[in-house]
């Protein structure tokens, strides 16, 4: 078994987190535009209408962004088991001979498809936030005119003008609500999305290219974990049911939220044969397996739980 180091794909989430940063920017800077003192539902429409274009550019370039990057990390995936299992000699060679066996074909077609899902219901939430944000400032500025029983203009009290611009502020840059109420901003949100996407686009490549060449195990890559990923690193693992039952599946370790969870950067490198690692290496194995089974039994995430 041959480790190589894995992906990070950090500038390419960058670049994808940028794009809605801008675009989050473009949306508030119109909202500001919005004359409060004087507005009516024709302006707010008006501002509705560019926020959509705004949106829809947006869609268009993390659209083009899911189809460069998710079959990369399928590619890179192939790399590592190809070069984990001995089939070439170099990370070069194994790009040079890289394809997509029908597994890894239709998987990333799938990745291809959920992304573009989920990034497009990024969009379609700040669309929702937003013209809610906007219908209500409509009212709210209304409402606080006829209050007052004036139609002039600028009449609204600094304190509802305020209140009104936060609320349309902060609509433009909620992402989306988690299964806990949570509303992620939209930087946080895409970097978690696109980081957690490309990386189980890369582990799914590598298990699907290692099976179909009869390998059945992997190691866990290792980098100094500090949370509970750090009782896997260096175990040994199942790629699929099959095997010695002495090794829990990648499947079973994922499921419990200790590793390979959300923005999780550990990865795999497959091999053929746990007994023939080097004896340093199954040690070490053996310890991380110690620990991990602890871990797996406590259910546990914090690190000071299991210990």
């Amino acid at each position: 078994m041959r480790e190589i180091p894995t992906p990070t794909y950090q500038y390419e989430i960058d670049r994808l987190v940028a794009a809605y940063k801008r675009a989050v920017v473009e949306i508030q800077r119109e909202l500001e535009r919005l004359d409060l003192t004087d507005l009516s539902r024709a302006n707010a429409q008006a501002a509705l209408v560019e926020v959509a274009r705004i949106l829809a550019s947006l869609n268009e370039e993390a659209a083009a962004w899911v189809e460069e990057n998710i079959p990369q990390a399928a590619r890179d995936g192939v790399v590592r088991a190809l070069v984990s299992l001995g089939v070439v000699e170099t990370v070069e060679e194994a790009r040079s001979i890289a394809r997509f066996n029908r597994l890894n074909k239709a998987m990333v077609d799938a990745a291809i498809s959920d992304m573009q899902t989920d990034v497009l219901a990024v969009t379609q939430n700040i669309n929702k936030r937003v013209r809610d944000a906007v219908r209500k400032a409509t009212a709210d500025a209304m409402r606080a005119n006829l209050s007052r029983g004036i139609n002039g203009r600028r009449t609204i009290g600094r304190d509802i003008t305020t209140g009104i611009r936060k609320q349309l502020g902060d609509a433009a840059d909620g992402a989306i609500r988690d299964a806990a109420g949570r509303v992620w901003k939209v930087n946080t949100y895409v970097d978690m999305l696109a980081r957690t996407k490309l990386a189980e686009t890369y582990r799914e490549a590598t298990t699907n290219e290692a099976v179909s060449r009869g390998a059945l195990y992997a190691v866990i890559s290792r980098h100094g974990a500090i949370d509970s990923c750090k009782y896997h690193e260096g175990r040994i693992i199942r790629l699929t049911g099959e095997g010695d039952p002495r090794y829990p599946t990648y499947d079973q370790i994922k499921a419990s939220g200790q590793c390979f969870h959300p923005s999780c950067r550990h990865s795999f490198s497959p091999l053929r044969d746990p007994n023939k690692l080097p004896e340093s290496v199954r040690e070490r194995a053996d310890r991380q397996a110690e620990l991990g089974d602890k871990a797996l039994a406590t259910g546990k995430r914090n690190p000071k739980d299991v210990e």
